[in-house]
């Protein structure tokens, strides 16, 4: 799936950011407070134009993968 093929190296399966990489880049975990709060526009926003060291992923991945991704995220958060 779209979530273990680009975002799980950094973010880790779990969500929780624990992978060397997303040490090593100060990654959040789904589960923080900030993440749990962010609006499902934001997570698409940051994930098709990138954010921070975060590529972008637009061209990259369909609109509806990247709802998908984060329909998937929010299943990380519970």
């Amino acid at each position: 799936d779209s979530y273990k093929a680009k975002c799980a190296m950094c973010h880790g399966a779990d969500g929780l950011a624990a992978t060397p990489m997303g040490k090593s880049m100060k990654v959040l975990s789904f589960k923080d407070p900030a993440m749990i709060k962010a609006s499902d526009a934001q997570f698409i926003a940051s994930t098709t134009n990138g954010k921070a060291k975060m590529p972008a992923y637009k061209g990259k991945l369909t609109d509806p993968q990247i709802k998908d991704v984060v329909a998937y995220i929010r299943t990380l958060q519970k």
